[in-house]
């Protein structure tokens, strides 16, 4: 019998979305009907989890995880909790609470911010290492919460709880926690709290080295065969290759560098902030700058979406075959989460949906989400 290991999310875009970054007028503007039409996408399609992101530009994740939890079958929201930005002990209360009242579709993605800069203008002056520190800690709090039937009695460096709570959440042993990031503080948070590590700027050829390195880590808290890996990439996907690239092309076509920054209210300042403290932007730049004149990293991996935005920088180009030959080679170098979207998302959702993910990766993939101990 094939193992069903492998799971798919898709990415809510809550700033706006785009047919062109070149083109002011191919904006869609954030809207509940944009909203509406890409979970609904990702949904129908067989997504595992849909990616709730965060950020000045972003509606509220939480509220929204909330609703399209409420609003959608099958797919598990994936819901931001920012280090530092909401207690731990109300954090592990209202996760909790969300996935008793979904039945266990909740998931949480782990997020120390972009920048200091961007962390600081919201009122939280904690640096990098703070945030990490935070991380670590409210992580450990939420699941010795979910876990006791007593006070926890936790004594830490930036947290002290004595508390109990109820409810606890129905995913066992608690619902999972994802981290993207490339710097050794995400690592070592991740090597010790992480279901799924999703890695922005690695290769099929590279990525299997960060793999044994995070296991190596995360041996050391007994988790080197509970922890998973996963990629946070984009997908082109046209019915042949040559429309697929033409479609990467089009996309950034008369786009200065980083244009989206301005809409998203970094600005160049911003750009320099993010360049300073995020590790896994400066891996996403590095391929960018590797990658030539065709920004083409492999046959089917292409780097011009990092001159547009921020983030994931890496997108797979081509046929279905050839989109799902490139999923293969992350596949086994050690991948088993892919967390995707295009643009615009609920045409990318459908389209990835109907002509990759069900034909060729739906006999492998598991139903619901990722878990602690779960093969």
């Amino acid at each position: 019998m094939t193992k069903r290991t492998l799971s798919f999310g898709w990415f809510l875009p809550t700033f706006g979305d785009t047919t062109a970054f070149g083109n002011p007028q191919a904006r869609i503007p954030a809207s509940h009907a944009l909203f509406d039409a890409v979970a609904t996408a990702a949904d129908e399609g067989g997504f595992n989890y849909l990616l709730l992101p965060v950020g000045p530009p972003c509606w509220e994740a939480g509220a929204l995880g909330a609703y399209y939890a409420a609003r959608t079958q099958r797919i598990a929201p994936l819901i931001a909790v920012r280090a530092g930005y909401v207690n731990p002990t109300q954090s592990a209360k209202m996760f909790a609470t969300l996935d008793r009242m979904t039945g266990g579709r909740i998931a949480i993605n782990l997020i120390a911010g972009i920048s200091d800069a961007d962390t600081l203008a919201d009122g939280i002056p904690d640096d990098k290492d703070v945030r990490y520190a935070k991380m670590g800690e409210e992580a450990e709090i939420m699941k010795q919460l979910w876990a006791s039937e007593t006070p926890i009695d936790f004594h830490g460096t930036h947290y002290h709880v004595n508390q109990v709570i109820e409810p606890k959440p129905v995913q066992v042993p608690h619902p999972p926690f994802f981290l993207g990031g490339g710097s050794p503080e995400a690592a070592a948070v991740s090597a010790r709290h992480s279901t799924v590590h999703l890695f922005w700027g690695e290769t099929p050829s590279t990525v299997g080295a960060s793999i044994a390195t995070l296991r190596a880590l995360a041996a050391q808290y007994d988790r080197a065969e509970v922890i998973r890996f996963g990629m946070r990439m984009h997908v082109i996907c046209r019915d042949s290759e040559a429309e697929a690239w033409q479609a990467a092309h089009d996309l950034i076509q008369g786009a200065p560098r980083l244009t989206n920054f301005a809409d998203m209210r970094w600005g160049k300042d911003g750009v320099a902030a993010i360049a300073r403290t995020s590790e896994a932007n400066r891996q996403v730049w590095r391929l960018l700058d590797e990658s030539g004149a065709d920004m083409r990293l492999a046959p089917h991996l292409w780097t011009g979406i990092a001159t547009v935005r921020a983030g994931a920088g890496l997108t797979m180009v081509g046929s279905p075959p050839q989109i799902a030959d490139t999923l293969e080679a992350f596949i086994a170098a050690g991948c088993t989460s892919f967390c995707l979207s295009g643009y615009p998302h609920a045409e990318a959702a459908r389209t990835f949906a109907t002509k990759v993910l069900q034909p060729y990766f739906s006999h492998r993939q598991m139903t619901g989400l990722p878990q602690d101990g779960r093969p």
